[in-house]
């Protein structure tokens, strides 16, 4: 009953069957005797236009990080080079790479003059382009032309992760890519064992001509793959179809490439749609609140101590591979904003054909979920973290969601040394994505701007749950989505373009939270709430203990961050044809078939534990557990989180002892020294929670907004600017 898992398939092996066709060695003979080439440049043909632009943009600013500073000495790596390239390849792979294959560098293999000394391996890395909208679909004339030119840049941004990964660890390495290279990357796909020569064209076995495609040359040693045969040129089978080896069935590539281009690879147009979000929110009473209240601002500021200050810099990417995204994501900060070119008569004036556009660029450029909503007052922060105020300058939301990784997140407990760059790969992702949506829109005259981790404007929960997303979750500030539950991360592009707004959705989420305690008993610092929903400034919500989980999380010993509630969430699943069957099975049921609901969530609870899901699966732990301290990469000074469940754990929702910080309680928005946070006025502030129920019979009654939903005013003080900006980690160098 598992007909399609990729359960028993190593991460490192892709989703494509590359290891199913013919190899032979021979080929590196004969590539070795071909001629040497000159540097080609500007190889990929592509439509000029506002897309291109905004892609070649984004490509040069990437090229712009490609070579820095190997930390010095060398990383704990183990002699075992197969071990290695297994990091190396499940790292591309991690990021969504198609294929990557490693070979041996030739001396023709660089362009003549090109050499670099000590360059002895390279890694391959090939990218799936994304489809072509529909000739009726405004976003056809953006795309058509350029997906080879989107998918290079997905390719060579891969490329340049993986390359300051093996800098981090104390190797050169650099990243090439087709219109600015040092190398002949045809020639390397071929010995890398991705490609083939076939009447005069390379050509990949799956994807044919049809691909983005960057390589990274190193002085790491890796095991090497051998070349496809020359009659491995069409890899498409029955065996390709059918998904065997626990390859990606091609049953599943037909299904999304039949799906309208606007619509994402899971079914949302088969979720119920309500008017408002399935959980309560009275809207005049939500507060609007300063960045510098976010509990991860707080601790920059040092209101949760200098322990949790000093870390606040490092918790998230004290590993190399996460760290190898830190520098494209600070990097993409200056590019959020920018002029808007002035067009007197747009074309785009059709709401619902502009959102269909939209969407379809989005998942073109890697977004999995998309949805739009108008963004309500409280959504916008009310001040930046130096105390100025923001401004309401657009209408709408283009709210996306990231996939963290399934298959990553399988072989992980979830705040082991993975988890860093989980987050850092949808937040480096997202940037990317909104980053060129709002260059691609500001081209056409409409004010855009990209709302992302490093540099948010607005609060991205609300906005998910009001663009028809998810819903609200008993982890608390986090929404689920039907399809991939809180694997996610979002970046949202705010716009004045007209857009036709999604409504919210209702799937069920809040009875089976309800009845549903696995991410409370699993949570390794007893954040997230046992009991019942509550009202917390004007939401109604599983209320978690932000701090607790904030000083958790920074301070983690055994790992970077946490996301072990995402991890043992049994929404956390795969619902596609390359899922199990009885995964879509189950899935089906909880969309469609809503008043079995009460009887089915207790089984379906129960059964996910009897099943095992939410312990590792050590098939798909493909990295090296690596720890930086003081710029230096050693093992794991105080071991690694190797948890998995913890059926027995349980706390009486009366004894739980959770902190509420209401709006009352925020440090100022302008206070740039700390505020230390006061965690037993927080416990006590307990008493003054409403349920639901209270909270709508007070507004039914006339009651007023309770005085701490009102937030800490401003302190009467000269706006300093320049030590806010010292703070915020996204403008440290």
């Amino acid at each position: 009953m598992i007909f399609f898992s990729r359960k028993n398939r190593p991460f490192e092996l892709g989703p494509y069957p590359l290891e199913r066709l013919k190899h032979d060695a021979k080929i590196l003979v004969a590539e070795k005797n071909r001629s040497q080439l000159s540097a080609l440049g500007n190889k990929t043909k592509y439509v000029e236009n506002s897309l291109s632009s905004a892609l070649n943009k984004y490509h040069s600013m990437f090229r712009d990080l490609n070579i820095i500073e190997p930390l010095p000495g060398k990383a704990p790596v183990p002699d075992d080079l197969a071990r290695r390239s297994k990091d190396i390849k499940g790292a591309a792979y991690f990021l969504d790479a198609a294929q990557v294959g490693i070979c041996q560098m030739m001396d023709n293999a660089w362009y003549k003059d090109k050499k670099l000394p000590d360059h002895h391996y390279a890694i391959a890395i090939i990218v799936r382009p994304g489809r072509t909208p529909e000739k009726d679909n405004i976003a056809h004339d953006w795309v058509n032309g350029n997906e080879i030119l989107a998918a290079n840049l997905r390719a060579f941004e891969i490329a340049i992760a993986v390359s300051q990964h093996i800098q981090g660890m104390g190797f050169i390495a650099k990243a090439h890519d087709e219109e600015v290279s040092d190398v002949d990357i045809d020639r390397i796909t071929i010995m890398a064992g991705l490609t083939v020569r076939k009447n005069d064209k390379i050509v990949n076995p799956y994807l044919d001509t049809h691909y983005g495609v960057a390589v990274v040359t190193t002085e790491y040693p890796l095991s090497c793959d051998v070349p496809l045969a020359s009659t491995s040129s069409n890899g498409r089978g029955i065996g390709y179809w059918l998904g065997l080896g626990s390859s990606l069935p091609g049953i599943e590539w037909g299904r999304r490439e039949k799906r309208p281009t606007h619509l994402s690879a899971y079914p949302m147009e088969t979720v119920k749609r309500v008017d408002r979000p399935t959980t309560l929110i009275i809207d005049d009473e939500v507060p609007q609140v300063p960045k510098r209240a976010e509990f991860f601002a707080r601790s920059e500021f040092g209101d949760l101590g200098e322990k949790s200050r000093v870390e606040r810099g490092r918790f998230s990417f004290k590993h190399p591979f996460a760290r190898s995204m830190v520098s494209l994501i600070k990097r993409m900060v200056p590019e959020q904003d920018g002029v808007v070119t002035e067009v007197k008569d747009t074309p785009y004036k059709n709401l619902f054909e502009n959102s269909k556009g939209i969407k379809s660029l989005s998942y073109l450029l890697g977004s999995e979920l998309t949805g739009i909503c108008e963004i309500p007052r409280y959504a916008w922060y009310s001040n930046r973290k130096d105390g100025s105020s923001i401004p309401y300058n657009h209408k709408y939301a283009v709210v996306m969601l990231i996939d963290q990784g399934y298959e990553t997140m399988e072989g992980a407990s979830g705040d082991d040394f993975i988890s860093g760059a989980q987050s850092m790969r949808a937040y480096m992702r997202g940037a990317e994505i909104a980053g060129i949506m709002g260059d691609h829109l500001r081209a056409n005259g409409f004010s855009s701007r990209s709302q992302t981790n490093a540099d948010s404007d607005v609060i991205h929960t609300s906005l998910v749950l009001w663009s028809g997303l998810g819903e609200l979750s008993r982890i608390g500030e986090v929404a689920l989505n039907p399809f991939i539950g809180p694997r996610l991360k979002t970046v949202v592009l705010t716009t004045d373009m007209p857009l036709e707004i999604d409504k919210p959705i209702d799937f069920g989420l809040q009875n089976f939270c309800s009845n549903c305690y696995k991410c409370a008993r699993e949570c390794p610092c007893d954040a997230i709430s046992w009991g019942n929903k509550v009202m917390f400034n004007g939401y109604e919500m599983w209320k978690p203990d932000v701090e607790r989980c904030t000083r958790y999380r920074l301070t983690n010993p055994k790992g970077l961050a946490c996301g072990r509630c995402m991890k043992t969430c049994p929404l956390n699943k795969v619902v596609t044809w390359e899922g199990p069957l009885m995964t879509r099975i189950a899935s089906w049921f909880g969309v469609n078939v809503r008043f079995m609901k009460p009887v089915l969530v207790p089984i379906a609870v129960w059964l996910d534990d009897w099943l095992g899901h939410g312990i590792r699966n050590p098939l798909k732990k493909w990295w090296l557990d690596m720890e930086i301290v003081d710029g230096e990469v050693v093992e794991p000074r105080k071991g690694v989180n190797e948890r998995d469940l913890n059926l027995s754990h349980k706390i009486n929702p009366e004894e739980q002892k959770m902190a509420y910080y209401h709006a009352s309680s925020m440090p100022p928005p302008n206070a740039t020294e700390p505020v230390s946070v006061d965690r037993k006025a927080a416990l006590k502030a307990k008493e003054l929670l409403e349920t639901p129920e209270d909270a709508l019979n007070r507004v039914a009654n006339g009651g007023g907004k309770p005085k701490h939903y009102i937030p800490t005013p401003a302190i009467n003080k000269k706006l300093d600017t320049k030590k806010a900006e010292k703070v915020g980690i996204w403008d440290q160098k």
